[in-house]
């Protein structure tokens, strides 16, 4: 698949503000194979998100910087083979500098992603929701500095999110919001204020605070209770669910794995499986089998 044109880009910034406009989030899955891309167009989501921890994992790395470009492109043409839905790619901090931040546009541009996602963490990146290490932010200069050199690489043909980590790494909503008002100020076309608060109420706070006409983003992995019309009502353009699909997948195989080392049978257990046909259905909608 080419990569958006200047209409694809807008189409998206144009449909963030309709939801602003009508209090309905867009939807967004993480979508780490071409299985998962089938299951996000079967169910009605509105766009496919390439999650770093899911990517990490699928490769067996930890999700620290150890992800390339190359890692996430082969991603994305993976998913648009099968899905036509807009790619998010979730880049952390791209590698921490203007340079490195640059050869990530560039590249996943080329591929085929509608959005890229840059946050504010210092080199190396420490997952959001880790106990076993402490994240640090990096300088909001560095953060602006890396934005204009993506908006160089990849032009007006993708949009760039802007992530703050300030409230995960303790600071206010002022100053959480402040980073991502500075960010818009840079050119970022949507922010999101990521927030570990399980109750929600620190992401509704955020919300309540924001002002700025650059639409709002939320990752809900924390305070999943909070419904997508509640989202909405809230201000978040798009909601994205990060990580379910693999979430889920890890616990549907531990059960069918488990199922069959008790009792000899995959489903013995009422495990459902997919049929074969539906795996030969991903890559070929045409394909047909026996089982």
């Amino acid at each position: 698949m080419s990569a958006p044109t200047e209409t694809d880009t807008g189409l998206l910034a144009a449909r963030l503000a309709a939801a602003v406009r009508a209090r309905r989030p867009l939807r967004a899955i993480g979508t780490a194979s071409a299985v998962a891309a089938r299951v996000a167009v079967e169910t009605g989501f509105d766009a496919l998100w390439v999650s770093g921890l899911e990517v990490s994992t699928s490769l067996g790395l930890p999700d620290e910087n150890v992800l390339g470009p190359r890692d996430l492109a082969d991603t994305v043409l993976a998913l648009t083979r099968t899905a036509t839905l807009p790619v998010i790619v979730d880049v952390d901090n791209a590698g921490g500098t203007p340079a490195t931040a640059r050869r990530f546009a560039g590249d996943l541009s080329r591929a085929g992603a509608s959005a890229l996602c840059l946050e504010d963490s210092a080199y190396p990146k420490v997952n959001s929701f880790a106990l076993h290490r402490v994240q640090a932010l990096a300088p909001v200069e560095t953060m602006s500095e890396q934005l204009a050199a993506m908006r160089e690489a990849a032009g007006s043909q993708v949009a760039l999110i802007a992530r703050t980590e300030a409230l995960i790494c303790g600071a206010s909503v002022s100053e959480a919001v402040e980073r991502a008002a500075a960010y818009a100020a840079a050119g970022a076309d949507a922010v999101l204020i990521h927030s570990k608060d399980r109750s929600g109420a620190q992401a509704l706070a955020t919300a309540a605070a924001w002002t700025e006409a650059v639409p709002l983003v939320t990752v809900p992995t924390a305070f999943a209770h909070l419904a997508p019309d509640e989202l909405g009502e809230a201000g978040f353009a798009l909601a994205i669910y990060a990580n379910q699909l693999s979430r889920a997948a890890l616990a549907a195989m531990r059960q069918a794995a488990s199922s069959f080392q008790a009792t000899g049978s995959f489903t013995a257990d009422g495990t459902v499986l997919s049929d074969v046909a539906d795996l030969l259905k991903i890559a070929d909608p045409a394909a047909r089998a026996c089982l």
